[in-house]
């Protein structure tokens, strides 16, 4: 962990090319606090939405101990850069329990549960509360962005931008092209991608984009495997050291959270028809369970809050 929040050091302070100067999130969780997090760090003004006051007061903690880490990291050997790095970054970042009153951005970004239903009823209500020139964007891990904003009049400023969990250590962004949008708004969300310190990649709007398209079929064949009684550190174990990757697929789907495999894995499986995608009993048993992976403190493995 120690050499990711460097990656900071690449963050953009000046938006002076970037057409986005303010941000709302709406969703006060790990994605929605990290996103916050990234653009308040980029020098933009940004509010987090949630309508649990518990919520936003969790991320408001839980985003001012990761700017101290990363605080640390770029200023080790000056207090006073520390503090102050700290400090502007948390200057820059309101909290809201009311999506009216927080739609006046150059960027909304959604980044809530994953039902199609709950994601339509937001955006139809911020494509008539939003100014004019407002982009609209959804976070959707695997939901079509097309099938999400079906029901908005502006869709030539809507469009994905999918980011990866912790927000503020995974570099990848994918932007995800909707069938509607313009070129402007598209390199628009690519330019702001990068000022925040993502590598952007561009996505059509297919089932899982590409990470989860790629991922998803590997994460369900290791679940399968764990259920039928293979060792779950054996599993990971594995990957890590035979195939080189930093996390095996059980850590990485805890650390994720396995409500969010299970929602994706459905998404998934009704977009393709993949039996790959099908039901994997013992997840279902973990989700039924409240027992999602580091999030709750237990998940595939336990873990110490």
């Amino acid at each position: 962990m120690n050499k990711i929040f460097v990656l900071t050091r690449k963050f953009s302070i000046s938006t002076s090319q970037n057409a986005i100067k303010t941000v709302t999130v709406i969703g006060g969780g790990l994605m929605g606090s990290g996103i916050a997090q990234v653009t308040a760090q980029a020098g933009q003004t940004v509010t987090i939405v949630d309508l649990e006051p518990e919520i936003l007061n969790k991320a408001q903690k839980s985003i001012q101990a990761n700017l101290g880490r990363v605080a640390k990291k770029l200023y080790k050997d000056d207090p006073g850069k520390i503090e102050g790095f700290v400090k502007e970054s948390l200057d820059r970042i309101k909290i809201s329990t009311k999506v009216e009153d927080s739609v006046n951005s150059d960027l909304i970004i959604e980044a809530i549960v994953e039902k199609l239903d709950i994601k339509q009823e937001l955006f139809n209500k911020l494509d008539k509360l939003a100014p004019e020139h407002t982009i609209l964007a959804t976070n959707t891990s695997s939901i079509s962005v097309n099938a999400i904003g079906s029901g908005i009049k502006r869709k030539d400023k809507f469009g994905g931008l999918h980011f990866f969990n912790p927000v503020p250590v995974m570099r990848l962004l994918e932007v995800i092209k909707s069938d509607h949008i313009s070129e402007d708004t598209y390199q628009t969300m690519m330019e702001w991608g990068k000022s925040v310190g993502k590598t952007c990649i561009t996505c059509k709007d297919t089932p899982g984009f590409v990470v989860n398209r790629l991922l998803a079929p590997y994460s369900a064949e290791a679940l399968r495997m764990y259920e039928r009684d293979a060792s779950a550190e054996d599993i990971d174990t594995a990957m890590r050291l035979g195939a080189g990757y930093p996390m095996g697929p059980l850590e990485l789907a805890d650390y994720t959270g396995l409500d969010l495999k299970k929602s994706i894995l459905a998404v998934m499986l009704n977009e393709t028809g993949n039996p790959v995608f099908e039901p994997i009993g013992v997840l279902d048993k973990l989700v039924k369970e409240g027992k999602y992976g580091r999030k709750t403190g237990e998940g595939i493995y336990k873990y110490n809050k």
